[in-house]
């Protein structure tokens, strides 16, 4: 059980939720969360936002019963965290990158654009963003990236200048991360997809989060949730 330290309400029903405590991980891993309530019995899995020396942040959306419960937690409040879980974003990557998030997809893309910025330094790193309205959390990139774009409302992937990158990380809605790939595919760009999914166990047991590749059947949780988009599209 750790102690949560804060639990801000953002525009969209987005929140910023911190839980104290000292964590390593690495970007695109999750960690999976509960709190005690009989309208949340399975944990949530939660892609790492930020990493501080004194804690661990999440930005998720209030959206069904279980953020709803999150979303009523108050500094002081006690919570189940386990992790981290999962094969992350690769480190070892050259060239420039664009990260491109679309709606809660745009959580693990703050932590690896902090990671990229410290550990590749001679990279150019730009952001695009998919939101539905102008939210606080964004302006935090612009102290890791080169560029960034938010656009609300449209399709991000109408805004990205492809042939510029050597590799792009993506998460949020699957049609967007199809764009993207079929852009990746013609250019020759290495593609990286975080995937979404429901997760009751978050170590591959239940098999709640199976996915198809190309590679056959794969578990999200355990063999993901970072795959090469040219294994899932």
């Amino acid at each position: 059980m750790a102690l949560i330290e804060y639990n801000k309400p953002l525009k969209s029903k987005f929140y910023l939720l911190k839980i104290s405590g000292k964590y390593e991980a690495k970007m695109g891993q999750f960690f999976m969360i509960k709190k005690d309530s009989q309208f949340m019995f399975l944990n949530r899995p939660m892609s790492i936002y930020d990493l501080e020396n004194d804690g661990i942040i999440f930005l998720y959306k209030k959206i069904g019963k279980g953020t709803t419960v999150l979303a009523d937690c108050k500094k002081g409040d006690e919570i189940s965290i386990h992790g981290p879980y999962g094969n992350g974003f690769p480190m070892e990557v050259k060239g420039d990158f664009a990260l491109v998030g679309g709606g809660t997809g745009i959580a693990p893309l703050f932590y690896a654009s902090k990671q990229l910025k410290k550990y590749c330094k001679n990279n150019t790193i730009h952001v695009f963003l998919g939101l539905q309205e102008k939210n606080e959390f964004e302006a935090s990139f612009n102290n890791y990236a080169d560029l960034l774009q938010v656009n609300y409302g449209g399709f991000i992937t109408d805004y990205i200048p492809y042939e510029k990158y050597n590799t792009i990380f993506s998460c949020g809605p699957e049609l967007m991360m199809k764009k993207i790939e079929k852009q990746a595919r013609k250019l020759n760009i290495d593609h990286y997809v975080s995937l979404e999914k429901r997760m009751a166990c978050g170590v591959g047991a239940c098999l709640v989060c199976t996915c198809q590749t190309k590679n056959g059947n794969k578990r999200v949780c355990k063999d993901g949730p970072v795959f090469r988009g040219k294994d899932i599209f």
